[in-house]
């Protein structure tokens, strides 16, 4: 970091669980040496030779800049290092602001007020590993079953699923999501993970299994900092967080169990009055999947599997 972050702003809605071959991504420890560029650098709109600078709104050319929204504390997906932020947003939106000619600045946000800002255009965007779904689309609240917001747009771009990890060696024999009857899992609040948890409390309770504890935090690594110091049996998250997680600790605090579920698609998501820079936007992510861009930096995180051949607006389900 939704998921699916898997994050998601709470306007997401678990979809009927696909499995993912957990094998597909592969995270490997050159993320940690790699070189990695935030969107400091100033671009010149004038370079643009594809008139894609001129496909954003005026108020974006003059500012040169687009305001992104996003929860920087999601390895590898957003992330500080060395005070710089890294990842793999942030290196997409490099490589978009090279086709668009303007550049991306990123600010700090709790996942779960991002979509906020948004609306109160505090940010131009929202890029953060974020779960286009038709709640978040029509702003629709899943817990309470009604509209509260006129929704946002999304360009698409990313796939991935939502896996479950628990400390290492120490699985208790959880693999599925009904095997986390009983126990105590660990989320990040607002994210696809944690509607999943919460829709299995009421399975759990249906099948007479005993209850789930959810203890939910503002960001994934405070929710692997509970679990590495044993206060739970488990956690969840995106699958190219839970791997970065794994691999970043050498392999000796978590496993990955079971598969992924939840396929979905990320989502830069944009105000729907901002049809404009939405579709800059798609433009501008076809243009570095043509021109091999996008695999650079897919490959570069180790996360090709989740690749997508064309951006779409509002793929989600």
């Amino acid at each position: 970091m939704t998921a699916s972050r898997s994050r998601r702003p709470g306007m997401a809605t678990p979809r009927t669980p696909r499995s993912v071959a957990v094998a597909a991504f592969a995270v490997t420890g050159a993320l940690l040496l790699s070189g990695c560029g935030d969107q400091r650098d100033k671009v010149d709109g004038s370079a643009s030779g594809k008139g894609l600078f001129n496909k954003l709104p005026k108020s974006v050319q003059n500012a040169g800049v687009i305001k992104v929204g996003s929860d920087i504390a999601f390895p590898p997906v957003e992330f500080k290092k060395s005070g710089r932020t890294v990842g793999i947003d942030p290196d997409l939106a490099d490589a978009l602001g090279k086709e668009l000619g303007v550049r991306f600045e990123f600010a700090n946000g709790t996942f779960d007020t991002l979509l906020t800002g948004l609306r109160s255009k505090r940010y131009d965007i929202a890029m953060s590993a974020m779960t286009d779904t038709k709640e978040r689309q029509e702003g629709i609240d899943p817990e309470k079953g009604k509209k509260v917001s006129e929704g946002v747009d999304f360009v698409d771009y990313f796939q991935a699923g939502v896996s479950i990890y628990t400390r290492k060696g120490k699985t208790q024999s959880i693999e599925t999501w009904d095997d986390l009857c009983g126990k105590k899992i660990v989320v990040q609040r607002g994210t696809v993970s944690h509607d999943l948890a919460k829709d299995q409390v009421k399975a759990c309770e249906e099948k007479g299994n005993g209850k789930i504890a959810i203890e939910a935090f503002d960001n994934d690594v405070q929710a692997q900092t509970r679990l590495r110091a044993g206060g739970a049996d488990a956690a969840a998250s995106d699958f190219p967080v839970a791997a970065y997680a794994v691999q970043t600790s050498g392999g000796d605090d978590f496993e990955i169990v079971g598969e992924q579920v939840e396929a979905a698609p990320y989502g830069v998501a944009i105000s729907k009055d901002n049809t404009q820079l939405r579709d800059a936007l798609k433009a501008a992510f076809d243009e570095i999947i043509k021109n091999g861009a996008y695999e650079k930096v897919l490959k570069k995180w180790g996360v090709e599997a989740g690749a997508v051949t064309e951006a779409k607006i509002n793929g989600g389900s």
